[in-house]
């Protein structure tokens, strides 16, 4: 076999056509590049200014092993990597002078390549986010159900959909999509090209949302969900889910995946009684500035 190598391209129409396939081949697993990659895709060209896009493949032949792509605004994502993988893609990174804030990856992998980095070049990594991932298994609506009904937002509810976006981003720390939203760049936000679920009392007052990313490869992620805090206890979430998970499911979707706080019992206990099972952990890790040039 030949051994496999490296490659990168800023060409995002070539990068898919070489590697989707492998994207595609495990949706749930990879559902935070599919969604990435295809934002980036369709991303205005000058939104971001002069910087671009890096997106490489692991391959050997005609055969891919792994993805990465690094944003713009410095994030580096992967796909599952071993540690020799991962060290050989730190190096050829620092040699090209590419400069990642911060990597998000599965726990091993993300782990694995915060150690290569910090070796090749002296950046200290520091552990940001953890999360269970979560892959629905039998779709189990909740028992009692509370009262109400779902609904799809509409243009009419924006105002809504962004408001509770926020208090969701000030509950969880997310400060990058609060200057975002409050800049006004709700489009450029992780949330701007989602598709969003009320659930509302009898009397059309919505009391939680679920918000999910369209199909791609197969998969939809729900993200975020939220209930404001004087309206928790009462199976709002959970009903809320149920339903974005069945439009998913209605939408054509073979994976429906959703994170999770692992120092949250309450909602990982809630998704697995509606039928979500977990298959694996995530991790993500900034970095000190280091050495190296930045895209």
């Amino acid at each position: 076999m030949l051994p496999a190598e490296w490659h990168l391209t800023q060409d995002v129409h070539d990068f898919l056509a070489r590697a989707g396939d492998f994207l595609r081949s495990r949706p749930a697993l990879h559902n935070t590049p599919l969604t990435d990659i295809e934002k980036l895709r369709v991303h205005r060209p000058d939104a971001l200014g002069p910087l671009t896009a890096v997106f490489g493949r692991l391959e050997s032949g005609n055969e891919v092993h792994a993805v990465s792509y690094l944003t713009p605004r410095g994030r580096l994502g992967l796909t599952p990597l071993n540690v020799e993988q991962a060290d050989a893609l730190a190096a050829h990174l620092a040699g090209l002078g590419h400069s990642p804030a911060n990597v998000i990856a599965d726990h091993r992998t993300a782990t694995a390549y915060a150690d290569s980095w910090q070796r090749h070049t002296g950046a200290a990594p520091a552990l940001f986010w953890r999360t269970h991932l979560y892959r629905l298994g039998t779709l189990t609506p909740p028992r009692p159900q509370p009262q109400g009904r779902g609904r799809l937002a509409g243009g009419t509810d924006r105002e809504h959909v962004v408001r509770w976006c926020r208090e969701f981003c000030v509950d969880v720390g997310e400060q990058s999509s609060i200057e975002l939203i409050d800049a006004g760049s709700w489009d450029d936000s992780r949330f701007g090209d989602r598709h969003f679920t009320f659930w509302e009392t009898p009397e059309g007052t919505p009391v939680s949302m679920a918000a999910a990313t369209s199909v791609i490869g197969g998969m939809v992620r729900i993200d975020p969900v939220y209930t404001p805090a004087h309206l928790r206890g009462h199976g709002y979430a959970g009903a809320v889910t149920v339903e974005a998970s069945r439009a998913a499911l209605t939408a054509g979707a073979t994976d429906v995946v959703l994170f999770t706080d692992p120092d949250n019992p309450t909602s990982n206990a809630l998704y697995q009684r509606i039928g979500y099972v977990h298959i694996a952990d995530f991790a993500g890790y900034k970095f000190s500035p280091s050495s190296c040039g930045s895209t």
